[in-house]
């Protein structure tokens, strides 16, 4: 197990303010792959290899040593493998974020939503022997980058602010909206990385029955959306299905984003139902947050309830603040919770948050919500 610790290394200094290296610890049985993914990320002075390892076990242990802000995890090693390691990897690193890299991340599109359900933060597919260079070391640093310099790292909620109240990047008290008094017809919700384990939390929390549609806008590949929508309806209880067009929407069944269109709702014969669209977002992601939030607000007005979970970037802003603008009402996800409070943060800096909490809170409060529309 030693010779999973590694020595500190930080980067070349480039005459910028200082900041503190992001600390990896990289999770390989191949000792080539170890090497070139070491060699990859030395090569960027904003990381420091503080550690590597052959399988989870080695792991596990040298994290009890050693503390670190991103774990590079393969799934296929030799033991317990990464796949059922992570759960333990995550515990033992203490608020480290997972990358996986894998082949299966391609190739396994069950093992890596199952991943990703288990907490991973992000995946990336691993290349073959000798195609490491290029696009893919691209990727990967961008990666480490967003990951390293999230937003839920660098701008925490200090532990004795109440989660309901946070605080903005200058440390001031965001301000909170009132939450609409309309009837919940609509429950969407929007994340991105992190997204599939807050949802998970959140669905795990929702009692079976809350009486209206739930749409879920997922940033994952198309090639993923069946296993995600089989594995998200496992975990909520209740139906989940990868949204086509024209289907119409039933309460209590949860409609998710195919991997290539947005989706939103319209009222057609007095019910509503899917439209898929292909249209420009304005994070230019696709699916996208925005044009489903946006079209939650033409369709209830103040009946819908948006959710922003974890996420890198502002996707979700522009479609909350039409909700909002239409007497709609938007929770967020807090810091401490999310993998990258990016999208979160954004619509709470935008003040157009009514509240910002940990996925199993936010599930309570749509409870609750629903619940006093049917007693009224």
């Amino acid at each position: 197990m030693k010779s999973a610790l590694a020595s500190s290394r930080t980067g070349r200094g480039d005459g910028a303010a200082v900041r503190r290296p992001i600390r990896l610890m990289i999770v390989d049985d191949s000792m080539v792959a170890r090497a070139v993914l070491s060699r990859m990320v030395a090569m960027d002075g904003a990381f420091e290899i503080a550690g590597v390892a052959g399988t989870a076990e080695d792991a596990i242990e040298a994290l009890g040593q050693v503390r670190v802000d991103i774990v590079l995890l393969d799934l296929e090693m030799p033991g317990a493998g990464g796949l059922k390691s992570i759960p333990g990897i995550i515990q033992a690193a203490r608020g480290a974020q997972v990358l996986i890299v894998s082949s299966l991340a391609e190739e396994g599109a069950e093992e890596t939503v199952a991943a990703l359900a288990m907490g991973a933060a992000d995946t990336l597919p691993k290349p073959g022997t000798g195609r490491f260079n290029g696009r893919f070391s691209e990727v990967l640093i961008s990666k480490l980058h967003e990951l390293g310099h999230s937003e839920s790292r660098i701008a925490q909620a200090p532990s004795n602010k109440t989660a309901q109240q946070p605080p903005s990047a200058k440390g001031n008290l965001l301000p909170l909206r009132p939450m609409s008094n309309e009837p919940v017809e609509i429950v969407a919700i929007g994340a991105s990385t992190g997204g599939i384990h807050a949802l998970a939390t959140l669905f795990e929390h929702l009692p079976k029955r809350i009486g209206v549609p739930i749409l879920v806008t997922q940033h994952l590949p198309s090639p993923f959306m069946p296993v995600f929508a089989r594995q998200l309806g496992i975990a909520a209880g209740r139906d989940a299905t990868v949204a086509e067009e024209g289907m119409r929407l039933v309460p209590d069944h949860i409609y998710i984003a195919p991997g290539d269109a947005h989706l939103t709702i319209v009222h057609e014969r007095d019910r509503l139902v899917v439209r898929l669209t292909n249209q420009r977002s304005a994070s230019g992601c696709l699916p996208s947050v925005d044009p489903m939030f946006a079209s939650v607000a033409r369709a209830v007005g103040g009946g819908g309830l948006g959710v922003i979970l974890t996420g890198m970037g502002r996707d979700g802003t522009e479609g909350a603040a039409t909700l909002v603008a239409c007497g709609g009402s938007i929770l967020a996800q807090d810091a401490e919770s999310c993998a990258v409070w990016g999208m979160p943060r954004a619509v709470s800096e935008a003040g157009l948050a009514c509240s910002v909490l940990p996925p199993a809170k936010i599930a309570r409060l749509i409870a609750s919500r629903a619940e006093e529309v049917r007693c009224k």
